[in-house]
């Protein structure tokens, strides 16, 4: 196992970001990720709802053509083809992020960080960076964190918690 001195919980947005400069800082980073590199709003939230928009309003676009002087006909929307288009830029982006972490040397650690607390003793990180808008989930996370980093502090001889909201 390796030992971290930095573990970022969530790779959306925030988390990729503090993971790639903490690397370029000369830090060993991982990263805790449950589902696709770059969170909800790369895969989910955002990006594709922002690629859908930007679909729907070239169709309005056609729809006002002759406002602009052109003639478009036999057109119509397709929304399968709609949706299909945003999966593949969220995933081209999520990719990009994949490539950001191996060029940077960033390990992505599978699953929640509550499935990975026992063997996160042996990673031993110095850091852990928690970063969630909820104030309720993040004080849970918190407290179980602080419990499990107590722990593996005592192995570790180090410090047990550095904390960013």
């Amino acid at each position: 196992m390796s030992k971290y001195d930095l573990i970022v919980i969530g790779s959306g947005p925030g988390g990729y970001v503090a993971a790639i400069r903490a690397s370029q800082l000369g830090m060993k980073v991982g990263v805790v990720e449950k589902a696709e590199l770059g969170g909800i709003c790369l895969n989910w939230g955002c990006i594709p709802t922002k690629a859908l928009l930007k679909s729907a309003n070239v169709f309005e676009y056609l729809q006002h053509a002759s406002d602009y002087g052109i003639e478009a006909k036999d057109f119509k929307a397709d929304l399968p083809g709609m949706v299909k288009r945003s999966r593949d830029v969220a995933a081209g982006m999520s990719k990009g992020v994949q490539f950001l972490f191996k060029k940077n040397k960033i390990d992505q650690i599978a699953g929640t960080v509550l499935t990975h607390l026992s063997g996160m003793s042996a990673r031993c990180s110095r850091h852990i960076v928690v970063r969630r808008k909820i104030d309720a989930v993040v004080t849970e996370i918190r407290r179980e964190i602080s419990e499990a980093c107590s722990k593996m502090a005592d192995e570790c001889n180090e410090p047990a918690l550095d904390e960013q909201d």
